[in-house]
């Protein structure tokens, strides 16, 4: 039996930390918050329950595997998950409305071609077959491997099957994803909805490659799901399941340093001046944190990748609303920016903090755990904005209320119905998990020279390991679940580890 020290307790390093626990080995996990779940917290008012960090679940399969490998009960008895359907409601820059059933093609492509014409239908049908092709390619080596010390293989080869664009006398094939909607949907609406899916993880769709299009592929083929309860609701499960394998937790614990002994982690170093010993430290932190605990830049193993391209953060505004949700209304709905490269250039271009209309994700969970009763209604609004670099408080004030007039698009009587809102910006996300600017991470993407692919999760220093959105597969919740059992897999079988089964 190993001793393990783990760092944070997120939902990556909780995932790890039970998967260790069954192993057989005594795991120990500290968080200098006064509670787990990082990233996926929430917020109490009046009655009213907001989920303050993601709203709904893609891929569940991977929390379903955790909770098959670490326990008795399935995660079905331990949570309620209810697949969201429709998929979502898009509300275009042109007025279009459109809504989208879930994990139906011949739905999408109907739906598609009442609302935006004949031919568009098919247009996005085609291209998730293409988007298969990129899954197939990618799946396992980004989300059910360690990231091999050969991983320019995932660098050079573009997985996703772009079509040949005869352009002038040259034929080119998309390399990024808003080529991919230029060049092969060929309608400003339905290349909304494709870079939609990039924007929702604060990704720039004319940088990332086109093997992104695998984000609105695994949504269309695993659907969509919801925790009754919110999001918070998994953490919560997550965290009794680490307590029933015997994995002990000590919050409000700061740690203010990695302990190395002969070239090996061998420890942590507590504020409080003592030494909590250990064979194993798994770090669920960002890089930046991991970095000062470590004293020096951590080097991410041979071969290794630099950290992902700049990371966004988000704004979200949670809204108390008088009366009760209409019967009918779509649980998410995506309100397209009207000015889309205003927008793109407002996150990432060289003038990135300039104020302009975002894109904006609806969430009307229609859930009677979250409300006080039924005739008020639970709302959270959100959007991208930049990261890393603090924004201005009156920067932040006017994306709020430009993030609110483009909610009045999917809730026309918003502001008559507001009883009180709660912003939250992305220095409640950096103190939530100590990520610098409040930044969230990204999934991993193949292709691009490796630039948009993640740090692996074993270090040049033995011992030492990280879990978690920051590193190998990326961010978002099925991928931090999959960090967690690719850690576990490298402790307990060791470098000869091929990956999750």
């Amino acid at each position: 039996m190993a001793e393990i020290a783990v760092i944070g307790a997120g939902l990556g390093a909780m995932a790890a930390a039970a998967r260790l626990a069954v192993a057989g080995h005594h795991v120990v996990v500290r968080e200098s918050t006064a509670t787990y779940g990082g990233a996926v917290g929430r917020f109490e008012r009046d009655g009213f329950t907001f989920d303050t960090g993601p709203g709904l679940l893609p891929l569940p399969a991977v929390y379903r595997d955790l909770f098959l490998k670490t326990g008795k009960e399935p995660l079905e008895k331990c949570v309620d998950l209810v697949q969201v359907d429709p998929a979502a409601r898009h509300v275009f820059a042109d007025g279009t409305d459109l809504t989208l059933p879930g994990a139906s093609r011949a739905g999408v492509v109907a739906a598609l071609d009442t609302a935006l014409g004949a031919g568009t239908g098919d247009r996005w049908g085609d291209f998730l077959v293409r988007a298969r092709e990129a899954w197939d390619r990618t799946r396992r080596p980004l989300l059910e491997e360690p990231l091999w010390s050969d991983w320019k293989v995932l660098a050079e080869r573009e997985p996703y099957p772009s079509v040949p664009h005869r352009r002038l006398l040259r034929t080119r094939r998309a390399t990024t994803l808003a080529e991919v909607g230029a060049w092969e949907l060929r309608d400003p609406r339905l290349t909304a909805l494709l870079e939609s899916h990039a924007l929702a993880y604060g990704l720039d769709p004319r940088a990332v490659p086109a093997s992104a299009a695998v984000l609105p592929y695994m949504e269309h083929a695993f659907g969509v799901w919801y925790v009754r309860g919110g999001l918070r609701e998994l953490a919560r499960a997550l965290y009794e399941r680490c307590l029933a394998r015997r994995v002990e937790f000590v919050f409000g614990a700061e740690v203010t340093g990695i302990v190395e002994r002969d070239g090996r982690a061998a420890g942590l170093e507590l504020a409080d001046g003592s030494v909590a010993d250990a064979d194993f430290v798994v770090a669920g932190v960002a890089p930046e944190v991991l970095d000062r605990l470590s004293r020096r830049p951590v080097v991410r193993g041979e071969g290794d990748v630099a950290a992902q391209q700049e990371a966004t953060s988000r704004l979200t505004v949670l809204l108390a609303l008088r009366g009760g949700r209409p019967e009918g209304t779509a649980h998410r709905t995506v309100v397209h920016a009207e000015d889309r490269d205003a927008e793109l250039e407002s996150l990432f271009g060289p003038s990135a903090g300039a104020v302009a209309g975002p894109t904006v994700t609806v969430l009307r969970p229609g859930d009677p755990g979250l409300v006080p009763d039924a005739d008020h209604e639970a709302v959270t609004v959100s959007c991208a904005v930049p990261g890393r670099s603090p924004a201005a408080p009156q920067d932040l004030a006017q994306r709020a209320e430009r993030l609110l007039t483009a909610a009045e698009r999917a809730v026309p009587d918003l502001r008559d119905r507001l009883l009180w809102h709660e912003v939250r910006t992305p220095a409640d996300i950096a103190r939530a998990t100590g990520a610098e600017g409040g930044a969230v991470p990204a999934p991993a993407l193949a292709a691009a020279d490796g630039r948009w692919l993640h740090p692996s999760n074993s270090t040049a220093t033995p011992g030492l390991f990280t879990v978690g959105g920051w590193s190998h597969p990326g961010g978002g919740l099925p991928h931090a679940g999959m960090s967690g059992a690719l850690v576990a897999g490298l402790i307990v079988e060791g470098p000869d580890f091929r990956g999750s089964q």
